[in-house]
């Protein structure tokens, strides 16, 4: 009875051991520092989004990847600003267009 109990006592030991060195070497596994809880760093301008905006565009992690929420709301946000881009280009092609006709 007694070896039993100091197979399982080592075995505990060498697994705590590894568990602490694996954790030490590998960490968590993430590249950003965690957020403050109810931290969120989803934030983009009012208007005249960027390129450079978009790739400081950072989204809350959470258990299995990333807030549902707040890639919803920048990919709706996103979705607006290229949507009211394309309707100016568009109007400018035509007024362009009419003009040359005009010519």
């Amino acid at each position: 009875m007694t070896t039993v109990l100091i197979y399982l006592v080592v075995m505990a030991v060498v697994a705590g051991v590894v568990f602490l060195v694996a954790s030490l070497v590998f960490g968590r596994g993430e590249e950003l520092a965690p957020l403050p809880p109810g931290a969120s760093p989803t934030r983009l301008p009012a208007d005249a989004v960027t390129e450079q905006d978009i790739q400081d565009l950072r989204f809350q992690q959470v258990f299995r990847g990333y807030k549902m929420s707040e890639v919803d709301w920048a990919l709706d946000r996103l979705g607006r600003e290229v949507t009211e881009l394309r309707a100016r280009v568009a109007e400018l092609e035509e007024r362009l267009s009419v003009e040359e006709n005009a010519r």
